[in-house]
């Protein structure tokens, strides 16, 4: 269980988990709870059969069952249904199955990883979660803490991004003074890295070839 405010990274761990474990020649499996009807949760993580609901014209492979011998990584797994959480506990305890409208018990070999930018013991207390399946899920906690908590690593992020949106603007990089990392190291990050990817990439395209204190005055 990955816990930690929207836009720290907690999908980057998750991949980083995947591909250190003896999992990664297998996929990774994401499925964004938060994005999916809850009508359609379910279908999306289990499948279905074919005619098992009105636009169910062909089978359905779901989620659990392309992720098999891999990683499933469900985000934002506070907003899922009581209905599918019911579901993902039984697939967790018993390693298997069952398709929307089908009766067929299917095997699964998944290693669920799990993330959430809501505190689930209160979801819990609030009855929009399972206790049960928090305890399934939250055997290895990971917390990933904000941005403002870890302001040493601006430095070396600005740099990557610096890197990494050159390339895919297709210049050379910039360069940024070091009065300009500090300006930046004061400013309270409420979207985090997705905040300060986006503001490096406003700050490439606005300033002359060095990035200076006051284009962060000036930009942020």
């Amino acid at each position: 269980m990955i816990t930690g405010e929207n836009g720290t990274g907690k999908e980057l761990v998750a991949r980083w988990l995947h591909e250190k474990s003896d999992r990664s020649a297998a996929p990774i499996i994401e499925v964004n709870c938060a994005a999916i009807p809850s009508e359609l949760i379910e279908s999306e993580l289990f499948g279905h059969e074919k005619g098992s609901f009105t636009s169910a014209i062909k089978q359905r492979i779901g989620k659990f069952e392309q992720a098999n011998g891999g990683t499933l990584f469900l985000d934002e797994i506070g907003d899922m249904s009581l209905s599918a959480q019911a579901k993902v506990l039984r697939a967790l305890q018993e390693g298997k199955i069952t398709r929307v409208g089908g009766d067929k018990e299917i095997s699964v070999d998944v290693r669920v990883i799990a993330a959430t930018n809501k505190d689930l013991l209160q979801e819990v207390a609030d009855k929009n979660f399972r206790l049960d399946l928090y305890h399934r899920l939250g055997v290895i906690l990971i917390h990933v803490p904000s941005l403002n908590e870890r302001k040493g690593d601006i430095a070396i992020l600005v740099e990557h991004f610096l890197e990494d949106i050159a390339v895919e603007y297709r210049q050379s990089k910039k360069s940024i003074s070091p009065k300009a990392v500090e300006a930046l190291q004061q400013h309270n990050w409420t979207g985090n890295i997705r905040e300060l990817r986006n503001v490096v990439e406003r700050l490439i395209i606005l300033s002359g070839k060095e990035i200076t204190a006051e284009d962060v005055k000036s930009y942020i």
